[in-house]
C-alpha cells in the first residue's frame, strides 16, 4: 500500500495523547467507612473491573476511528511497485503493408485494428505512433485520429526489427518513465527466424492479427517471349496458397479496352502460366487482371510496350567490316560504319556505342574525342589489330583504367572461360556449357587484368570490360582468329550494343534499383518528370549528350503506367508495379517470451495495460472504517453497562 500524501501519517504520533490521559488520569476514589461493608466491597470490585473493560473498548475504538480518518487523508493507494512515481511513455509501430488487406474474423486486419486503438487509446494521454509510411510523436487521439481513419495500404514496409529501432529512438531517454513498444502486424513471414534488437529497460508488446484464410492468388510477373510459331507473346506468371483455384478469370487490357480475356486453375501452392499474343510494332499500355477477393494488390499488374528507339552504333574500321554490318542491322541499329581516315568526328557525339575495328594506331585526336565520349555516357568497344601499336593502345585504355595491354604475344589459345553470370549473356544460354567448340588465337597481347567476361584457357581475359570501355586482347580478323565464325560472336557483340543504351522494360518493381536510358537531349536546365493520374515525381536522372538516364527507387509509391515527360511532351509511357513478396500468407508462429508479450487483439493488449498500471484507491474505505468505529464507540456507550 501506498500513499499520495504520506506526511499526514505523522498525526498518528497524536495517538499517544489519549492513551496516556487515560492511563495517567488524575481522578482518585474516597474510600467512606461503614460498619459491615462486606457485600458493598464486593460490588465496588465488580463495578471498578466493568468500567475499566468499558473505558479501554471505548479508547480502542477511537483510537481506531482517528487512524481511520488520519490514514484517509494520507490517501492510501494500491499500485504495482514500479509504476508508483513514474510517467509512462507508450510508441505503437501499425503496419499498413498490403497483407494487412486481408480479412479478420472481424474484417479487414487493418480496418480492425485501427478501430480497437482508437477506442482504447485514452483522450488525453500523449503517445507516439509510426506506420510504414508516416510518424507521428507524441500527438493524442484527437490530433490522428482522421489520419488513422483515412491510412492507406503500402508496398514499402519497414523490417521488424528495423521498426523496433525505430520506435525506441522515438522514446525519451529518461530512466524514471516507463517504456513501452507496442507493435501491432500479422507479423508476414519475412526472413528465416524472427529476431528483434530487445532490451530489459523496455517492454515489448506484440500484437498478430491472424486472418481468418490464407487463400490468395496473384500475378506475380509478367514477360514477353516468342512462342513456337515466332509470335510475340505476353506470359503472365500466377500463384496461389492454401487451396485449389478453378476458372480464375484473367484480362488484358489495353488502356481501359479490353483486348483478351481467359481463364486458367491454378493447384494448391502451385503456380500457372497464361499467354496473350501480342501484335508485333504495337504500342501498348497494358494492364493484366483477375478476379480475387483476397489481397486486392495482387490483382492487376501494368506493362507498356513503347516503340523503341534505334541505338546509334558507329564502327570505326581497318579490318572488314561484314560481321559488323551482319550484326548491327537496321531494324534494332542505327550504323555508321567508316574507315579511320573518312571518319567524321561528329558521327561520335551523337553515338550509343563506338567499335574500334582493328585500328592499328589510334590517333590521339581520336583518344581525346572518345574521352569525351565516354564521359557522356557513351559505350566504347576495343578490338586491337594483330600488328597494332601498344602505345596508342595503352594511351586509350589509360583514360579508363590503370591496367592494359602489356606486351604482344604469339602463341595459339583456345577461348575456353565464359563469365554466365556476366549482363552480356545473362538469358543467352540455358544452361553452363561443357562441350562447346571454342574458339580460338593464333595471336594476342598479355594484360596484368584479373577479371574477364570470355578467358583463354590460362585464365588470362580474351574480353574484360573496365568502366565503359569493352577490350578484346586478341585480334579476331579471319588471319589471327576464328572468332567470327563462333556462335559467341553474336550475343557478345549484339549485347555490346543492346546494354550501350539501357531501353526501358515493360514494367519496374516499386521499391527496387532500377535504371534505364530515353534517346534524348535536354538543353541545360531540362528535366525529366515521370506522372500519372496517381502522382507525379521528378526521379533521380543524369544527362548526356545523346541521352538521360533515370534511376527510381523509392519513387514513385503507386503502381500504374507513367508518362515520362519533358515539359509537356510525352516521351515515352513507364510500368511500375508493387512487389509481390507480400502475397505469399506466411506467418511467423510467435508466443509470449521473456523478451515479448503476445497478444491476439488490440483491444486485449491495451485491457490488458489498464489492469497493470491501474492505481486502486482505497481511502474511502477508511472513512468507512472511521465511521464503523465510531458507531461501535456510540453503541459501547450506550449499551455496556
Amino acid at each position: 500500500m501506498q500513499f499520495k500524501h504520506p506526511e499526514f501519517l505523522y498525526a498518528l504520533l497524536a495517538l499517544v495523547i489519549p492513551i496516556i490521559v487515560h492511563l495517567f488520569q488524575l481522578r482518585r476514589f474516597q474510600k467512606v467507612a461503614f460498619t459491615n461493608v462486606q457485600f458493598l466491597k464486593a460490588v465496588t470490585i465488580q463495578t471498578r473491573k466493568s468500567s475499566q473493560i468499558k473505558k479501554w473498548l471505548t479508547l480502542l475504538a477511537r483510537l481506531l476511528a482517528l487512524a481511520a480518518i488520519i490514514i484517509a487523508f494520507a490517501q492510501p493507494f494500491l499500485a504495482s511497485e514500479e509504476i508508483v512515481g513514474k510517467k509512462s511513455e507508450t510508441v505503437i509501430y501499425l503496419d499498413n503493408s498490403f497483407s494487412m488487406q486481408t480479412k479478420g474474423s472481424k474484417g479487414p486486419l487493418l480496418q480492425r485494428a485501427v478501430q480497437e486503438l482508437l477506442a482504447a487509446l485514452p483522450e488525453d494521454e500523449p503517445f507516439s505512433i509510426f506506420t510504414n509510411t508516416e510518424t507521428f510523436k507524441e500527438v493524442s487521439k484527437k490530433d490522428i485520429q482522421n489520419d488513422l481513419l483515412q491510412l492507406s495500404y503500402t508496398s514499402n514496409q519497414i523490417p521488424y526489427n528495423a521498426a523496433y529501432l525505430k520506435g525506441k529512438q522515438l522514446l525519451g531517454n529518461s530512466p524514471e518513465t516507463i517504456k513501452r513498444v507496442i507493435m501491432v502486424s500479422d507479423f508476414q513471414q519475412k526472413e528465416d527466424i524472427f529476431d528483434l534488437p530487445l532490451d530489459s529497460e523496455t517492454k515489448t508488446n506484440l500484437v498478430q492479427l491472424k486472418p481468418v484464410t490464407r487463400q490468395n492468388i496473384a500475378i506475380d510477373s509478367l514477360f514477353l517471349q516468342r512462342n513456337a510459331d515466332n509470335e510475340l507473346v505476353l506470359n503472365a506468371l500466377l500463384s496461389n496458397t492454401d487451396s485449389n483455384a478453378e476458372n480464375i478469370s484473367i484480362a488484358l487490357y489495353n488502356d481501359d479496352k479490353l483486348i483478351a480475356k481467359t481463364s486458367t486453375s491454378i493447384p494448391k501452392n502451385g503456380t500457372a502460366s497464361t499467354q496473350f499474343r501480342i501484335d508485333e510494332n504495337t504500342k501498348i499500355n497494358g494492364r493484366v487482371v483477375l478476379e480475387d477477393l483476397a489481397l486486392t494488390f495482387d490483382n492487376s499488374r501494368y506493362f507498356t510496350i513503347n516503340t523503341p528507339a534505334k541505338i546509334k552504333v558507329v564502327a570505326i574500321n581497318e579490318e572488314d567490316d561484314r560481321f559488323v554490318k551482319n550484326i548491327y542491322t537496321s531494324d534494332e541499329f542505327s550504323l555508321i560504319s567508316s574507315a579511320l581516315d573518312a571518319l567524321n568526328y561528329n558521327d561520335i557525339s551523337d553515338a550509343n556505342l563506338v567499335l574500334l575495328n582493328e585500328i592499328k594506331q589510334i590517333p590521339v585526336s581520336l583518344i581525346n574525342t572518345l574521352k569525351s565520349f565516354s564521359d557522356q555516357g557513351g559505350t566504347i568497344c576495343f578490338i586491337p589489330a594483330e600488328d597494332g601499336n601498344l602505345n596508342s593502345y595503352q594511351q586509350l585504355i589509360s583514360n579508363f583504367s590503370t591496367t592494359g595491354l602489356l606486351s604482344k604475344k604469339t602463341q595459339e589459345k583456345k577461348v575456353t572461360g565464359i563469365n554466365f553470370s556476366h549482363p552480356l549473356y545473362r538469358g543467352v544460354f540455358d544452361k553452363q556449357i561443357t562441350n562447346f567448340q571454342y574458339p580460338k588465337v593464333n595471336s594476342y597481347y598479355k594484360t596484368n587484368v584479373d577479371y574477364n567476361i570470355l578467358s583463354f584457357e590460362d585464365n588470362d581475359p580474351f574480353l574484360y570490360k573496365t568502366n565503359s570501355l569493352y577490350v578484346f586482347t586478341a585480334s579476331i580478323s579471319s588471319n589471327n582468329s576464328n572468332f567470327k565464325n563462333s556462335p559467341l560472336i553474336v550475343p557478345t557483340l549484339y549485347n555490346i550494343g543492346k546494354q550501350s543504351l539501357q531501353h526501358s522494360d515493360i514494367s519496374y518493381t516499386i521499391g527496387q534499383a532500377n535504371t534505364y536510358d530515353v534517346p534524348i537531349s535536354l538543353g541545360k536546365d531540362g528535366i525529366l518528370s515521370l506522372e500519372s493520374d496517381k502522382e507525379s515525381v521528378i526521379p533521380l536522372q543524369q544527362s548526356f549528350a545523346t541521352k538521360v538516364r533515370i534511376t527510381t527507387d523509392e519513387v514513385p509509391v503507386s503502381a500504374g503506367i507513367y508518362a515520362l515527360k519533358d515539359k509537356e511532351n510525352i516521351i515515352q509511357n513507364v510500368s511500375y508495379n508493387y512487389n509481390t513478396s507480400e502475397s505469399d500468407l506466411e506467418y511467423y508462429n510467435l508466443t509470449t517470451t521473456g523478451e515479448y508479450e503476445v497478444n491476439d487483439s488490440v483491444a486485449t493488449l491495451f485491457e490488458q495495460i489498464k489492469e497493470e498500471t491501474s492505481i486502486h484507491e482505497i481511502w474511502k474505505w477508511f472513512i468507512i472504517f472511521a465511521l464503523f468505529f465510531l458507531l461501535i464507540e456510540i453503541l459501547l456507550l450506550k449499551y455496556l453497562k
